[in-house]
């Protein structure tokens, strides 16, 4: 097959795939998965995207699973009551988009704000000694949750666990994550309240998965350890590379490109950087991604954008600064949360001027360095540039599994990032 990547730096290009390609990654996923005839998965992400045809098509034909289609994203909420799925293949976006709505529905609430962090830190508390991994220590959420952090779990289970996981139907016993890194806010919620949430990684040229975490062995820092039959090393620059039978055979008509990215020894570069600690793979960066400042700063920016997300406000966010003195971002501001932060300042949402009336870019600074102080000061925003329009796969600022397509939006957005670097920095 053929099958062209997402573009999502740059033009799209034909991934050569062969029958042993993909008969291979499908077997080493079975390994890690353990799909039985028993299953139910629920499909809707593009099938003509890898991670789909793969992890949503292929693996469950090859189990003798079920699969039902969902009728369409916006339906996806009713859709899995209805077909109630015991596998989930899914990218962060669908998750992202659950915890917002979960967010926005506990947060005019304070009692059920402090249930919601109560049961979410005991629950990760206890994920994280079942998986081996390092307590927990105690943080803004930790307070947040008051008396209630007192509850014992089967409590917390019922009261708030139990109805977020009926959302997806009840019955999920694993969830893949897939096509973009997993904020750790979105993994703590998930994995706190009970959802069996796992991490993978891979590309297009690699049909697609490379690596993926199991249910047992569950570090959601980390995309699990490469899937068997996949060498893993790390190269130049940090560069995650990778050697096996699910490496394509090349690039359709483009020799050049094909010899960059494949050497003579069968090697991928990934072009995403990497380290390997006891055979997990922790991704740090895509390399084409990174912003370098004017003043050398490093920032990669998949990482400042999760944590930005974490705000309830935000829908969408993009970070900027390539050779310029500091961060930048455009967002998109979710309408809901829009009109209440107007009223808090006194503006008329409705206004065409209020979105980046300087009052509201303050508020936003000060709510975007609260949502990454564990950055370092050079890596958070010091301007920002708000909309109200969202970035879709059909007005060409989304990929078909929801990532940003960074150039498309670079281009759309050059006067207002213009505009952001010729004022002073509002911090």
């Amino acid at each position: 097959a053929i099958v062209y990547t997402s573009g999502t730096t740059g033009k799209p290009k034909g991934v050569m795939l062969t029958h042993r390609n993909v008969v291979s990654d499908v077997k080493a996923v079975l390994e890690r998965i353990v799909p039985t005839a028993d299953d139910v998965f629920l499909s809707f992400l593009p099938l003509s995207h890898t991670f789909e045809r793969t992890g949503g098509y292929y693996l469950p034909m090859a189990a003798g699973s079920c699969v039902a289609y969902a009728r369409s994203v916006p339906l996806l909420a009713e859709d899995l009551k209805a077909v109630r799925p015991t596998v989930l293949v899914s990218v962060p976006r669908i998750y992202e988009r659950i915890h917002a709505k979960l967010l926005e529905k506990l947060s005019p609430t304070p009692w059920k704000m402090q249930l919601y962090e109560a049961a979410q830190n005991k629950g990760w508390a206890r994920f994280c000694a079942s998986q081996g991994l390092p307590a927990p220590t105690p943080d803004a959420s930790s307070q947040a949750a008051g008396w209630m952090a007192a509850l014992p779990w089967p409590v917390l289970q019922a009261l708030v666990a139990k109805p977020l996981l009926a959302q997806f139907g009840g019955r999920v016993r694993v969830a893949v994550s897939g096509g973009a890194p997993l904020s750790p806010t979105i993994a703590k919620c998930f994995l706190g309240l009970g959802l069996p949430l796992i991490q993978g990684y891979g590309m297009t040229e690699t049909a697609p998965v490379v690596s993926v975490n199991a249910l047992g062995d569950n570090d959601p820092a980390c995309v699990g350890k490469a899937l068997s039959g996949v060498e893993v090393r790390i190269g130049d620059n940090r560069e995650l590379q990778v050697r096996g039978p699910i490496v394509m055979k090349g690039y359709w008509k483009r020799p050049e490109d094909t010899a960059r990215i494949l050497d003579p020894e069968g090697w991928l570069g990934t072009g995403d950087q990497a380290e390997i600690v006891n055979g997990r793979i922790y991704i740090k960066g895509r390399i084409k991604e990174i912003i370098v400042t004017s003043t050398g700063e490093k920032i990669p920016p998949g990482d400042l954008e999760l944590a930005l997300l974490a705000d309830p406000l935000l829908e969408q966010a993009f970070v900027v600064g390539e050779n310029r003195p500091f961060i930048a971002c455009v967002a998109v501001v979710k309408r809901g949360e829009w009109v209440r932060l107007a009223a808090d300042l006194g503006l008329n949402p409705q206004a065409a001027d209020s979105l980046n009336h300087p009052s509201v870019h303050r508020a936003v600074l000060a709510r975007i360095e609260k949502n990454t102080a564990s950055f370092a000061r050079y890596a958070v925003p010091r301007a920002v540039h708000l909309t109200l329009e969202p970035w879709t796969i059909e007005n060409t600022f989304m990929t078909p599994t929801l990532k940003l397509k960074r150039s498309n939006l670079a281009v759309h957005f050059a006067h207002a990032i213009e505009g952001m670097y010729q004022k002073p920095a509002g911090r």
